[in-house]
This record gives C-alpha cells, structure tokens and sequence, in this order.
C-alpha cells in the first residue's frame, strides 16, 4: 500500500475501532472461506480482521483493494 492508503486505514482503525467495546458494530461478518472472520470497509479498500473476544483484540489479517481482496490464497 501506499503512504496516503497507509495512513487513511491506519486513521479509520484508530478513530473507529481502538477502544469500542464492540468491535462487530462497524464490520459484516464473511462466510465461505473467511468463515469467522471480519470485513471492515474503508473507502475502495477492505480490512479483513479477526475477532478475540476475551481481551477485544481486533487482529488484521489481510488489507487489499475491494478488487481483489476476496481472492483464495
């Protein structure tokens, strides 16, 4: 990713996620097989994260262009 996109998701998961008590209010849950795992919207972009509810630690797994981030591995 570039500086700007960097800096533009980085900004949208502090304001956003860091420090809700409910992380899944501002993501879709996928299925298939991202089953478990959480989408987070962020302009043209998408944030895959999973979820760990004992301690609300959001890990992100994967950041790509909405293009192709949904693409196997």
């Amino acid at each position: 990713l570039d500086k700007y996109t960097a800096s533009l998701i980085t900004g949208w998961l502090r304001k956003n996620i860091e420090g809700c008590t409910d992380p899944r209010q501002y993501g879709k849950g996928l299925t298939s097989n991202r089953s478990g795992e959480w989408r987070y919207r962020v302009g043209n972009y998408r944030v895959i994260a999973e979820i760990k509810d004992e301690q609300v630690i959001v890990l992100v797994v994967a950041i790509g262009h909405r293009s192709n981030i949904y693409e196997k591995q």
